[in-house]
């Protein structure tokens, strides 16, 4: 990546990191996403000691790796619903159960430049979790889900995020077929559940950490 590129990322995210901080979030800003999983798991997890742990469905989460390395170790009470021989029924109870974990790792669709977290789900499971639940959020961010604000970050995430999900996902609705939101009534959208998450309550429940990288949808 260009330096400059880099330089003029570095200078959004910090403002970004201003923000949040102002909003209450707890937040961490680094270059790569193997420090974002340093930070996680040698920074964050130490100091909460947390004894069950869950994520959200997230592609950034998924990159990082934080995930296995929690498997291999086998210290902690892991929630996880990617497991392929879980049944429908069993990931649902499981993202129950997440709920009321003592840390949830997850993603957002976008953060805004006034520090705010805009996130469309399919469950509800993973903005639940962001609301009321977890006794602490870590949300690993990269820089391409920063929009100018909420109006923008919507956008985004109806014009690109959710149509290019449903097609990771291989769902049945028009949005796969055509590139395009078709605000549809298929049985399989994806689309069900807005939140806005403007302040961290309490103060440093949720912890973001912003990575100068392309990262997820």
């Amino acid at each position: 990546m260009s330096d400059y590129l880099t330089k003029f990322w570095s200078k959004r995210l910090h403002k970004a990191q201003e923000e949040l901080e102002g909003n209450n979030f707890e937040t961490y800003l680094v270059d790569t996403l193997p420090q974002a999983k340093e930070v996680a798991l040698n920074v964050i997890l130490p100091a909460l000691k947390p004894r069950q742990v869950a994520w959200g469905g997230s592609g950034t989460i998924a990159a990082s790796g934080i995930l296995e390395t929690l498997r291999q170790q086998g210290e902690l009470d892991l929630l996880d619903t990617s497991v392929s021989s879980l049944s429908k029924d069993q990931k649902h109870e499981l993202r129950r159960q997440s709920l009321l974990s003592d840390l949830y790792f997850t993603g957002t669709n976008a953060l805004t430049e006034s520090g705010q977290l805009v996130n469309l789900d399919m469950h509800g499971n993973r903005v639940g979790a962001l609301v009321f639940g977890p006794r602490h959020v870590v949300v690993l961010v990269g820089r391409n889900k920063l929009c100018v604000d909420v109006e923008e970050a919507m956008l985004r995430v109806k014009g690109f995020v959710a149509p290019a999900n449903a097609a990771r996902l291989k769902m049945k609705t028009p949005c796969v077929k055509t590139g395009f939101c078709e605000d549809c009534a298929s049985p399989e959208r994806i689309c069900n559940v807005w939140t806005i998450t403007e302040k961290s309550l309490p103060k440093g429940r949720i912890k973001v950490v912003l990575v100068n990288e392309d990262l997820g949808l």
